[in-house]
């Protein structure tokens, strides 16, 4: 996906509390996702891997948002909302390793398949809790804290310029153990940014920022 010029922004914060003031302060009114145990984070090393994936097989679309999202070593799972004729439902995805024994009362099985077990939910409370359920919400993100959900088009769209080069290396020298453990990020049509964990004990938190180059 080719992505316009754009403008880049990188600081280092000793203080966990600064670095989140800052990323609120920047993120505005911009959809964001925040993450569950943000100790833990969120690892984005196999992100856009997974995003071009999922896209490509027709599991999630380019127009869906995501509310809820996990990524793991060797499984993933995303809740989404989509339009579905004139009400908008929310999809459950995950690997049926995850899944609890019994199926949530609240959805509806959409699909089985031996990679991936969907729900479908009328409310976006339902799908969340389910999700939640389903991967305890160890190294997950959850939309909050902002008005909506954030796009999928712009997650892929600014993850993409976020993790090119030169902000790969997380700001440091050759050999620097890159930032990858999401702990904060916003996205939007003009730029987007994200706070990352210390990638070492003693290390800052490191915020990264993308936008438009006007």
């Amino acid at each position: 996906m080719t992505v316009p010029a754009t403008s880049r922004q990188t600081r280092a914060f000793e203080d966990r509390a600064d670095g989140l003031a800052h990323f609120f302060l920047r993120a505005g009114e911009a959809p964001r996702l925040i993450a569950y145990d943000d100790a833990v984070g969120c690892p984005l090393d196999q992100a856009l891997a997974v995003l071009e994936w999922t896209v490509a097989v027709g599991i999630l679309g380019e127009n869906d948002v995501i509310h809820a999202a996990r990524l793991g070593p060797e499984a993933a799972a995303a809740v989404v909302g989509r339009e579905d004729g004139d009400q908008r439902v929310f999809i459950y995805f995950g690997p049926r390793m995850d899944a609890p024994p019994a199926d949530p009362y609240e959805g509806t099985l959409l699909y089985d398949q031996p990679g991936v077990r969907a729900y479908i939910f009328a409310q976006r409370v339902h799908a969340i809790a389910h999700f939640l359920r389903a991967t305890h919400g160890i190294g997950a993100v959850i939309a909050m804290l902002g008005r909506r959900a954030p796009d999928l088009r712009h997650i892929r769209r600014w993850l993409q310029a976020l993790f090119s080069e030169p902000v790969a290396n997380g700001g440091g020298s050759p050999g620097t153990a890159r930032p990858t453990q999401l702990v904060a990020g916003w996205f939007a049509t003009g730029g987007a940014g994200v706070l990352l964990l210390p990638p070492q004990p003693g290390a800052p938190y490191s915020y990264h920022e993308v936008g438009i180059d006007i």
